[in-house]
């Protein structure tokens, strides 16, 4: 290991295992099991005309318009997620028990299943009778203002969940290595955020996987740390770690995200209106419905923005990594310790059982992240701080 900082690194990935190749084998297989799944269902409510049934059954016992549509969406979702609970099962349970990643024990997972379905249901009942109220009163405007109804809906989701969601899935609290935490503060004083909030996350009782992330906007916002990653990293591999998580602050990139998906949203909603109604005229006979305002359509718009934001999918993800090598790179320039960069990288690998060198095909349709392969790469090369640091050290 290097002991001088300000120096470029040598660090390289160990040979990757055979069970990381299977899991990363299988992971391919999964999620595009999971994509036809996902497009597969909404269709067969809308072929077999289940979803026609479901808003007729719903309307006969609710005689308000909200009431049916309540009615509806909360039979859908119960259906919809009794059909994918054997895919949900396995890749949420199954498979990462057989890979030893997860510690959780079968109805812990149960619970947090079930939490999962109960939040989506409440967001349904609160947030889709928006879109029906525009597709009722505005039937050539409602994508223009549901992109806005979406955006306020998403900027209001970001800022309530670190404060109302995630504690219903994690333990938060404060990190309980002090020093560690006053490391952390001095290096976020450092990047010019003085009002920084880090928590650690009780995650070693349910995984033995290692993440970090940025969550909330304003008052809400923080750098959370699962405790796994504190228990496997070093105090300087966990500093870059939190350099690059405040990289993501200081470049505003959580802004630059809700302006490009708030764009793609509003293509996605443009689409969806150009085609929606000529699917449902085309299909009515089997459909049950033609007009869009009928709470049967939702299947429909579900399809439509499946299939669109799949196709949309590879610009996104290079969105992500671009801003993921912006990250990567603030964090180098706070720590100026690329040794400790490249060795937590190395740690992620082995410890997520990811593929560093992934495949072009799951890069383009799948990563969020560069591969560990080229953030390792970058580490070892990327050194502007070099030649400043051997001119202050060279003797006079």
């Amino acid at each position: 290991m290097l002991e001088i900082l300000g120096q470029c690194a040598h660090v390289q990935i160990p040979d990757v295992s055979e069970e990381t190749l299977r899991y990363y084998r299988s992971g391919t297989i999964l999620w595009a099991v999971q994509q036809l799944w996902s497009l597969f269902l909404p269709c067969f409510f809308l072929m077999t005309g289940w979803s026609a049934k479901l808003a007729a059954f719903a309307e006969k016992r609710r005689r308000f318009w909200y009431g049916s549509l309540a009615l509806y969406l909360l039979l859908f979702i119960a259906l919809y997620q009794l059909l994918s609970l054997p895919l949900s099962m396995y890749s949420g349970y199954f498979r990462p028990q057989s890979y030893g990643l997860s510690l959780q024990s079968l109805p812990e997972w149960f619970v947090y299943y079930g939490k999962g379905v109960l939040l989506l249901a409440i967001s349904a009942l609160a947030f889709v009778w928006i879109f029906y109220v525009f597709l009722r009163k505005s039937p050539k405007r409602w994508w223009l203002y549901g992109t806005f109804a979406g955006m306020a809906i998403g900027f209001f989701m970001m800022v309530v969940q670190p404060i109302w969601i995630d504690p219903l899935f994690n333990d938060f609290g404060p990190m309980k290595d002090k020093e560690l935490e006053q490391q952390i503060l001095s290096l976020a004083s450092q990047a010019g955020i003085h009002e920084g909030r880090i928590y650690e996350v009780n995650k070693s009782r349910e995984t033995n996987m290692l993440n970090a992330y940025v969550v909330g906007f304003g008052h809400t916002k923080r750098i959370v740390l699962w405790d796994t990653l504190i228990q496997n990293m070093t105090t300087p591999q966990i500093l870059f770690v939190v350099g690059h998580e405040m990289g993501h602050y200081v470049l505003h990139h959580m802004w630059w995200s809700f302006c490009y998906f708030s764009f793609l949203m509003l293509f996605i909603f443009y689409i969806a209106y150009r085609w929606a109604p000529s699917l449902a005229s085309r299909f009515q006979s089997r459909f049950g419905f033609v007009q869009l305002s009928n709470i049967a359509s939702f299947p429909l718009f579900l399809f439509l923005f499946t299939f669109l934001s799949l196709a949309t999918d590879p610009l996104s993800l290079f969105v992500s990594r671009t801003m993921e090598r912006q990250a990567d790179r603030f964090g180098l320039d706070m720590t100026h310790d690329n040794q400790a960069a490249g060795e937590a990288f190395v740690i992620l690998q082995q410890k997520n059982l990811a593929n560093p060198r992934p495949d072009r095909f799951t890069i383009f349709w799948r990563s969020s992240h560069p591969s560990l392969q080229e953030r390792v790469d970058f580490t070892n090369s990327y050194c502007p701080y070099e030649d400043s640091y051997n001119l202050k050290s060279s003797p006079k």
